[in-house]
């Protein structure tokens, strides 16, 4: 099998771009003959298509991406197999994806997304997202590396820390989690709220915003926002250094740092819908707390992005349900119950790190992604 994998290459620590580093990673450690791409690199995606030969080109991404990693390699006469995330609705590109022989896509969510949007479920096949369970292990909060992480953000032993991580806090839920905090303040040990957010414009904006909120709530002096780039080596210690990964996501097709709090055997505060039905267990590896709304739109106003020219408008014959809002009182009711109860949080660590290990180790990811190509395409 010749597999030619199209992500953001070489990676950085987003999201997308280690989705298809793991995969590259497990497909090499299996023994399959795998390449990399970056896919926006057109002339490097042809330069493989002529010598390599791919019997499959396996592009991560969204919709949005169907020119770079499904119709460049058509034209070349390569398979294009994407593997896709969603987010919230997808607008165009329907005649080309129901085309598609295959569709991976990252949770069963992603794929009633598809669904509902008007592609054919027929041919899509969910391949859950990888995690590097040799890097994302238990660490002693004596290690020295998770002591320092906990001095640089000024977390004092005997608070309990709680994390959240994200390209901004908000969409992972932050704001929804710093109302349950402030409601139960008097009611848990000591306790830092840290929102690791990326540094970007859209981002700063949001900063503000949410500090008003912990201003308001008047709890802005134990919320803590880490606004800097770091790497995926940094990560493991970052999660280590948490008592609870806190991320009632508002959208969330997979929830990759859910997973990886798991597999460092952190217990996970999270959202009873989308992607996580499929990561997380209620009561086992995470409590999940309910919906409290679910934001809908009547039409969108797209462009270049979606394959359409500026300012064109899509107006639903239903409404689409574009975002999510978690029940602050159920996160208030799981976080009191959490942050006071050291031996629940230990064994639904130890319960998160062992369902990681067993199905999204990237080893085993990699091993199901070669079985889907043997049934579905009988690509050996």
């Amino acid at each position: 099998m010749r597999v030619l994998i199209l992500f953001e290459y070489p990676p950085t620590p987003g999201g997308l771009a280690t989705q298809g580093d793991l995969l590259y990673k497990g497909l090499l450690e299996l023994g399959v003959d795998v390449h990399a791409a970056h896919w926006q690199s057109d002339q490097e995606k042809e330069w493989y298509y002529r010598w390599f030969k791919p019997d499959v080109v396996v592009g991560i991404g969204y919709w949005g991406y169907t020119p770079h990693i499904i119709l460049n390699p058509q034209k070349f006469g390569a398979l294009a197999v994407p593997w896709l995330v969603s987010d919230g609705y997808i607008a165009n590109y329907q005649d080309v994806l129901n085309k598609l022989p295959l569709i991976l896509v990252t949770s069963n969510w992603v794929k009633e997304m598809y669904v509902r949007d008007g592609i054919s479920g027929d041919n899509i096949v969910v391949l859950p997202v990888g995690c590097d369970t040799d890097s994302f292990v238990p660490v002693s909060k004596t290690d020295p590396k998770v002591i320092a992480v906990r001095e640089a953000l000024g977390i004092e032993p005997d608070e309990l820390m709680i994390l959240t991580v994200g390209g901004d806090a908000a969409s992972k839920g932050g704001q929804e989690v710093m109302q349950a905090l402030a409601q139960i303040d008097k009611k848990v040990p000591k306790w830092k709220y840290v929102c690791k957010v990326w540094p970007q414009k859209r981002t700063n904006i949001q900063n503000v915003s949410d500090e008003e909120l912990a201003e308001s709530l008047g709890i802005e002096k134990k919320v803590i926002y880490a606004v800097n780039t770091i790497s995926r080596s940094f990560m493991p210690y970052l999660i280590g250094a948490c008592d609870i990964y806190a991320a009632p996501s508002r959208l969330e097709g997979f929830g990759m740092p859910q997973v990886e709090a798991g597999a460092c055997g952190k217990p996970v505060l999270s959202i009873n819908a989308m992607g996580m039905l499929d990561t997380l267990v209620q009561g086992e590896t995470a409590l999940l707390a309910g919906v409290a709304k679910k934001i809908v739109v009547n039409e969108v106003t797209l462009g270049a992005a979606a394959g359409y020219e500026e300012g064109h408008k899509v107006v639903f014959d239903t409404p689409r349900i574009v975002d999510y809002r978690a029940d602050v009182q159920d996160i208030a009711n799981y976080m009191e119950i959490l942050m006071n109860d050291k031996k629940l949080r230990d064994k639904m660590g130890k319960a998160g790190r062992e369902r990681v290990v067993a199905n999204f180790d990237y080893r085993v990811v990699a091993q199901k992604f070669i079985q889907i190509m043997s049934d579905k395409l009988g690509i050996k």
